[in-house]
């Protein structure tokens, strides 16, 4: 049940603002080297404008750089302010190369910011994120056409095509992003309904059982109520009290599963009594034949439950075993029972260092956390500070019974 998450990859651990400006700086690094004479070349891939090396051009590419660092820091708060400051930085780099075109190297920073936008963003975000990237090459070549310039027109096509690509791709991410989280929510979904189907089944068994005491103790009343008054009183009193809880059990079931479309299940009913809180000694004795030592300690005076209330809080004592034993790689865990005045307070602790849990899934918490939903008590699951795993829930006691 404990669950030591391992490290996210470098990959999310690294925030996408950090990406960007680390493939800005990439791209800027690769078009400077790209105009200077490398080792074994007989020449530079692309010669140097004469502006590059002045204080003109070298100003200009400290201010475009500036700019895509600051437009990095604004990718998660503002992502097309963000974007708009690294195609800026874009322009600004490319003036004092004399091309034709923005390289493809100085578009990288804007490409990356443009998959991350695509892939986290809404479809309206990421496709005003498109055309502002598609518009300012555009309108580059535009400007360039407008004063009689050369134009590299394949050469922005190709980074056009990349550009598309990587908003595809960031595109694709978001859309598999949100069918996972769909998938999620339906898997919980059906797992509270699962359970809720289940508790509805073990409540029929306790009516069934409540309503089979109260025949017989009717029975013995009507035998008995000419000859020995007394016991015929005491049976109808037993009767009473039967009743009485038996209908508030129902009542607080009902009420709380009143918005749950249940369908009806013609299969047949255990016909076994539902288990309770008495049956967790002979839970910790079967789970510490299994390896794991179970030490149960029962706080204040104990008592008897409602079936509805002492049903639950054994079904929970048990799936946090069971989770123990299959996911927390420990030899020992804790149970608590703690019999207050007003609640029935349980704990379920462990040290173990399990990885992968079942449970990581929320799927069996989930249902744990239903039955005290329906109870009106409170419930928490989370790893514990030194390690290890713990399971706490509050079930309210009904003031009759305390």
């Amino acid at each position: 049940m404990s669950a030591v998450e391992p490290s996210p990859p470098l990959h999310k651990r690294v925030p996408p603002g950090a990406w960007t400006a680390l493939a800005w700086c990439a791209g800027e690094l690769f078009t400077l080297l790209s105009r200077v004479q490398l080792p074994g070349e007989a020449e530079p891939d692309e010669w140097a404008a004469v502006q590059l090396y002045r204080w003109d051009g070298l100003t200009t590419l400290a201010l475009s750089t500036a700019l895509a660092l600051y437009g990095g820091r604004l990718l998660a708060r503002r992502p097309l302010s963000a974007l708009t400051a690294l195609l800026l930085a874009s322009v600004l780099a490319t003036t004092p190369l004399g091309v034709g075109a923005i390289p493809m190297a100085l578009f990288v920073g804007p490409m990356v910011a443009l998959y991350f936008v695509a892939a986290a963003r809404p479809r309206r975000t990421a496709t005003a994120a498109l055309a502002l990237a598609l518009g300012t090459l555009a309108a580059y070549l535009a400007v360039r056409l407008f004063n009689g310039w050369t134009v590299g027109t394949s050469a922005e096509l190709a980074v056009t095509l990349v550009a598309v690509i990587a908003w595809l791709l960031g595109t694709s991410s978001h859309q598999a992003r949100v069918h996972a989280e769909r998938l999620s929510a339906e898997h919980a979904d059906r797992a509270v309904t699962a359970e809720r189907l289940r508790i509805a089944r073990e409540m029929h068994d306790t009516v069934a059982h409540s309503i089979g005491i109260i025949a017989l103790q009717a029975g013995a009343a009507a035998r008995v109520a000419t000859t020995r008054p007394e016991a015929a009183l005491t049976a109808m009193r037993a009767v009473e009290n039967e009743g009485r809880e038996t209908l508030a059990g129902l009542r607080r079931m009902l009420v709380a599963l009143r918005a749950a479309d249940l369908a009806a299940d013609g299969s047949a009913r255990a016909a076994a009594l539902p288990a309770g809180l008495s049956d967790v000694d002979r839970l910790a004795v079967t789970t510490t034949a299994a390896g794991v030592r179970v030490e149960v300690t029962r706080l204040g005076e104990a008592r008897q439950l409602p079936p509805d209330i002492d049903l639950s809080a054994f079904r929970i004592v048990q799936e946090s075993v069971t989770n123990v034993v299959r996911h927390a790689d420990t030899h020992a865990c804790r149970v608590t029972l703690d019999y207050r005045d007003d609640e029935l307070a349980l704990e379920i602790t462990d040290e173990g260092r399990g990885r992968g849990s079942a449970t990581d899934t929320g799927f069996g918490l989930a249902g744990m956390r239903e039955r005290v939903a329906l109870l009106h008590g409170e419930f928490t699951a989370s790893p514990r500070p030194g390690g290890g795993f713990r399971v706490a829930a509050r079930l309210p006691v009904p003031a009759p019974v305390r």
